[in-house]
């Protein structure tokens, strides 16, 4: 999904609001580029979901929704 879509109904609610946080923080650009897109995948059963610029929001083991920024992305 592009950034500043709603997610789809894939993506577990409880990482709703930090994607939500994270798009209006990301969403600054007036280029003309176009929008980062979400990636969605899951490790041992939880979902991190991955902005193109590096971002990440995932739900750990105990619940807790985390947002990080992968400093050896490439593509951010």
């Amino acid at each position: 999904m592009a950034a500043g879509e709603a997610p789809p109904a894939a993506v577990p609610a409880q990482l709703h609001a930090a994607i939500g946080q994270v798009d209006a923080a990301e969403l600054t650009s007036t280029d003309g580029s176009p929008a980062p897109r979400w990636t969605l995948t899951w490790l041992e059963g939880r979902p991190i979901a991955e902005l193109d610029t590096g971002v990440i929001v995932r739900l750990t083991a105990e619940g807790e929704v985390v947002v990080a920024h992968d400093p050896d992305d490439e593509f951010a």
